[in-house]
């Protein structure tokens, strides 16, 4: 059992990994051993989070916005042309768009599938040659996207195009596992629950409305920073190398109450 979840000489882009739930997941790829690369749009958050997170290792802060094509081409070839090593890629930035259905509009689209469907495919196209050079079948390159519940239930939000982005990323997920499985690398989709981050920041400074959504959750609780990092840990090492396909919730039981 030595090492099962050991990421030493590994190490990860984690995209949106400046704050909320990418800075959760970077900080426990860090104290696994992994070196990381987070990303944020604007550079000072990057430069920021850089600092913050090299207290628990090697980090490196990248200025990137993944919400046109040509960002995520950019920042895949910024990395492609170093050619340092890359063994897991952790597609975490996310956005989303609120508005009721009578008046939600062309601009709630565009923008929430860039960054949480196309970006995402983009990276894993064009990093393929990195993440193609030091996978083996005992030791896989790994792929982990982040979905949500609100794209494997309704949750009853006026989210449209984020909910319909959340499913598309996890069946995407699915549909890459099959195809790169021969060049020994995974696919997985991880499905978050309600953590602390800006996503549920209206809903945390609401009483009645944090009641609600406890009562909503079967543990009774939020995501802890611990969950999240604990299930990108145990995908991207060892313990994760024979996972593929799967589409894992961290939700405190959500979807298993239907």
């Amino acid at each position: 059992m030595t090492g099962l979840f050991d990421l030493t000489g590994k190490t990860a882009l984690v995209t949106g990994g400046a704050n909320g739930m990418g800075a959760m997941i970077a900080r426990g790829l860090l104290q696994a051993g992994a070196a990381v690369i987070v990303t944020s749009r604007k550079a000072a958050d990057a430069e920021a989070a850089q600092q913050a997170l090299g207290e628990f290792g090697k980090a490196e802060g990248l200025a990137a916005d993944l919400a046109s094509s040509e960002g995520a081409e950019a920042l895949a070839a910024k990395l492609v042309d170093r050619g340092d090593p890359l063994h897991i890629v952790i597609n975490n930035a996310g956005k989303t768009f609120g508005a009721p259905l009578d008046s939600f509009p062309a601009k709630g689209w565009d923008g929430v599938m860039m960054v949480n469907v196309q970006a995402p495919f983009t990276l894993v196209r064009d990093l393929l040659p990195l993440l193609r050079a030091h996978a083996t079948p005992d030791d896989p390159a790994r792929v982990i996207n982040i979905g949500s519940v609100a794209g494997a239930r309704v949750e009853n939000l006026p989210a449209y195009s984020y909910a319909a982005s959340k499913a598309a990323i996890h069946h995407l997920s699915r549909v890459l596992a099959v195809e790169l499985a021969g060049d020994a690398i995974t696919v997985n989709s991880i499905l978050p629950g309600y953590f602390p981050t800006k996503m549920t920041s209206h809903i945390r400074s609401e009483e009645q409305a944090m009641s609600a959504m406890l009562d909503h959750i079967p543990l009774r609780r939020m995501g802890r920073p611990e969950d999240i990092a604990g299930a990108c840990v145990f995908l991207s090492a060892a313990s994760g190398a024979y996972v593929t396909g799967i589409s894992l919730p961290v939700d405190g039981g959500i979807l298993a109450a239907g």
